[in-house]
């Protein structure tokens, strides 16, 4: 095998640089994909700046890959050299832990993360079969590499916690996770509130299926919605007034959360107690569940809103996403 030709950072906060590495023989187990497409997710952000203080260097960002099959393992059948399909956060898994024998493979106890091995900023990258997910026929390719981390971390929730076509959603944060949990929401027969601070967005929020816009930013405005929600979606991972979302659940409602908030929530007991509401949090989803995603994508033409650079402008990327201005995905192009 020939050496994979990546980017990575050398150290916390570093820029990216030019990287190879000799993946060594293929595992029986195994697929080399030839990437056509990465996303920029902020969490390769934090990776490169160790703000988890989990990376090692060299680093090669990217875990929304896709791309297509370029060589399989001994004990891979099921994938055909020249299918596209896409990775997302996790590349190996154990397949005998608790949580992959009851199907949620993404909590593995020893799995390991696409960035922590070696990620989708390069040309090639390997990973463990189950993990390559085929891409569906009608999906839009460009497009569909951040679905695979930002639209998988806000879908799972819908199945995970029995989200009902009846029910009453708001979204929090209206950028890379929440513009798609929108769609979600809207596609899946919610009543759908945005939660934002940019108001400006009100138009193309109603246009990715927002039934109704609240400033994130005024608490009276969120004050006024007390007792309305059966579940509010937060993507967000600054702190907010977690109390006054909470009074804005309904009896039995739920707050979930994908964003990671670095400070305590600061959640009263009384707020939880009353109503027997629930606060929870949510990763992403295992493999079958990213494959049906995608299919619920096809069917009601959902996609994320992309901005494209070349993979030669990883850093350029990079910067775009950290700005704050990205409109609301980055994807990076071999």
């Amino acid at each position: 095998m020939t050496d994979i030709n990546a980017y990575a950072a050398t150290e916390a906060g570093g820029k990216l640089v030019p990287f190879s590495y000799d993946p060594g023989p293929i595992g029986a187990d195994e697929v080399e994909i030839k990437i056509t497409a990465c996303g920029v997710c902020h969490s390769d952000v934090s990776m490169i700046n160790n703000d988890w203080r989990a990376s090692r260097y060299p680093l090669v960002p990217g875990h929304e890959v896709v791309g297509e099959v370029a060589a399989l393992g001994s004990g891979v059948s099921h994938l055909k050299l020249g299918q596209m399909v896409g990775v997302g956060w996790t590349s190996h898994s154990c397949q005998h832990c608790s949580p992959c024998l009851s199907g949620r493979q993404q909590r593995c106890e020893t799995g390991t993360t696409t960035i922590a091995g070696r990620g989708g900023f390069a040309d090639r990258i390997r990973v463990q079969h189950i993990w390559a997910v085929p891409l569906p026929d009608g999906i839009d390719i460009q497009s569909a590499g951040p679905l695979f981390c930002g639209g998988i971390t806000v879908f799972a929730p819908f199945l995970d916690f029995n989200l009902k076509p009846t029910d009453r959603v708001g979204i929090i944060g209206i950028g890379g996770l929440g513009h798609l949990a929108v769609q979600f929401a809207n596609a899946w027969g919610c009543e759908v509130t945005a939660f934002t601070s940019s108001m400006d967005k009100e138009d193309e929020l109603k246009t990715l299926g927002a039934h109704r816009i609240v400033n994130s930013r005024d608490d009276d405005a969120i004050k006024a919605e007390k007792g309305y929600f059966d579940y509010i979606l937060t993507t967000v991972n600054v702190s907010l007034n977690w109390p006054l979302y909470m009074r804005a659940l309904r009896p039995e409602g739920k707050l979930i959360t994908v964003g990671i908030v670095p400070e305590p929530m600061g959640i009263p007991a009384s707020s939880m107690v009353g109503g027997a509401k629930m606060v929870a949090g949510s990763d992403t989803g295992p493999p079958d569940m990213v494959a049906k995603m995608l299919e619920f994508c096809v069917r009601h033409d959902i996609k994320p809103m992309i901005e494209t650079y070349p993979m030669s402008e990883c850093n350029a990327a990079v910067e775009r996403l950290e700005s704050g201005k990205a409109r609301y995905r980055i994807v990076l192009e071999n």
